[in-house]
């Protein structure tokens, strides 16, 4: 999984296609509406203004989300003393780079692109639909014994394997899971280097992950016998990760519980937990709908059209979840003010 995504050149996040959108794989909230932005922008200044003025955000894909943010901001009079992006993917970086000089000239010099994570970091960190794109381990359960799912070739060409576990932190955790009968899920070890890694960055303030996921209860669920790992190539979800690899997404969910317990571990404190909708409308996103006249329907009805798909449960409002930790952060976030599912991690 990490070859068929970051190989250098070859994987899906550091070649040249097309990703994001109508015209590629998937559409992330940004790609949808500003709105989802301009909001985040929000939560990001009431982070800053208990923190320093800095933004750090991961994995920036088209840049859209960091031209909606930065946008909101200058127009509210809060813009950042700077703004990096840690990026990956050189393609990727060209192409947010382009964006946001094209668009925003006047703001170009206050963000940054960084090869590494900064030491010493004070501000808000942001990272939307970045832990699904980590690499994970596929385990099967059978007979309460743990066993990973590696690749072969075979003469038809690439195919699961069953192994042994050789790596003890990835044998602890599945013996910790405990699935019972044959059970097959994935095991994300990559993030909990990750927040140890932003933990060990960040001295004051927030972090705030966006993404589609679950706690560990509904995650390990006796009835996701199947797991969670998918595809998106096309606008077309499947679950071959044999199918065109290094040209399509290969995609696990988040479990927050996870997440959150690897926060814990690293010295940061678990801020809030909720729905992406909660999330929204907690930091007031229908303010900006309630802004557009309704008698201007050419202008209000994609607004309303784009509030429901960013806020409906039955699109991205309840499967997607928002999980905030931070460190020597007194206030507390307006985004999780009402309907904290944190008794659920």
């Amino acid at each position: 999984m990490e070859l068929a995504l970051y190989a250098p050149g070859l994987g899906y996040y550091t070649a040249g296609s097309q990703k994001f959108g109508e015209a590629g794989d998937f559409v992330t909230a940004p790609e949808i509406s500003a709105l989802f932005g301009r909001t985040l922008a929000k939560q990001a200044i009431e982070i800053m203004d208990a923190s320093a003025p800095h933004i750090l955000e991961l994995g920036a894909g088209s840049g859209r989300l960091a031209h909606d943010m930065l946008s909101e901001l200058e127009r509210q009079g809060c813009l950042p003393e700077s703004y990096s992006i840690l990026e990956v993917s050189a393609d990727l970086r060209e192409r947010q780079e382009s964006r946001i000089k094209k668009s925003l000239p006047q703001l170009f010099e206050r963000v940054k692109w960084l090869d590494r994570l900064p030491e010493n970091f004070k501000g808000a960190i942001v990272a939307n639909e970045v832990l699904d794109a980590l690499p994970v381990h596929l385990v099967r359960w059978h007979e309460n014994q743990p066993s990973e799912i590696g690749v072969t070739i075979t003469e038809s060409g690439l195919a699961f394997a069953e192994r042994a576990i050789s790596d003890s932190q990835l044998f602890e955790a599945a013996q910790k899971i405990g699935a019972e009968g044959d059970y097959v899920s994935e095991i994300c070890l990559t993030s909990r280097g990750l927040i140890k890694s932003l933990a060990h960055s960040l001295q004051q303030g927030a972090m705030i992950f966006i993404d589609y996921g679950f706690g560990s209860r509904e995650y390990y669920h006796p009835d996701r016998t199947r797991g969670t790992l998918m595809c998106h190539y096309r606008h077309l979800a499947h679950d071959d990760p044999f199918f065109l690899p290094g040209l399509q997404d290969i995609t696990a969910h988040v479990n927050f519980t996870d997440i959150a317990e690897s926060g814990i571990d690293s010295g940061l404190e678990v801020l809030g937990y909720t729905t992406q909708a909660f999330f929204l409308i907690n930091n007031g996103i229908t303010e900006f709908l309630e802004a557009a006249s309704p008698e201007d329907p050419k202008a209000y009805l994609p607004l309303s059209a784009q509030l429901q798909k960013l806020t409906s449960p039955a699109e991205m409002g309840e499967l997607f979840k928002v999980l905030a930790l931070g460190k020597n952060l007194e206030a507390p976030l307006s985004g999780f003010s009402f309907g904290d599912l944190t008794r659920l991690l």
